[in-house]
């Protein structure tokens, strides 16, 4: 399996699921606009469908994306620069801060249970009162999600 250096003692390993989480520059909510939210949610998809990253849920919150996912076929490094070029172009201005937060998930962590703390965090912020209210997040296991 390719892999590649991330910050000291990191490694970005193609198969491995990630849990990334990203800020947008100034922490400006960009995504409180609905249609800034799809763009980077179509670029998601195209990331899925070019094979990069297999996307396992996602929320985009109005100033910071947190995403789970399965490194395919690039470098974690390589995937985000991409994500972030392509939606900064989809919307036409600069979004994101350069670095990122990424965990490596372990085989021992339950993925669903991951996905369900990351699909609720509009409900932790108060955007909502319920997660299907919410218009930018999906998970592979969207009933699980909601009843979990």
């Amino acid at each position: 399996m390719p892999y590649t250096r991330l910050r000291k003692g990191r490694f970005s390993q193609t198969g491995i699921a990630y849990h990334v989480t990203t800020v947008t520059l100034n922490r400006t909510p960009h995504f409180a606009e609905l249609g800034n939210g799809r763009k980077v949610v179509r670029e998601l998809k195209a990331l899925q469908e070019q094979g990069k990253a297999e996307t396992l849920c996602y929320v985009l919150m109005p100033d910071h994306l947190h995403w789970l996912m399965v490194l395919q076929d690039d470098n974690l490094p390589e995937v985000m620069r991409l994500l972030k070029g392509r939606s900064a172009r989809a919307i036409g201005q600069a979004l994101w801060q350069a670095n990122y937060h990424d965990h490596a998930v372990r085989q021992e962590e339950d993925l669903r249970k991951m996905a369900r703390y990351i699909v609720a965090n509009p409900l932790r912020a108060n955007l909502v009162s319920r997660i299907g209210d919410y218009p930018l997040w999906d998970a592979v296991w969207l009933e699980d999600t909601l009843s979990g």
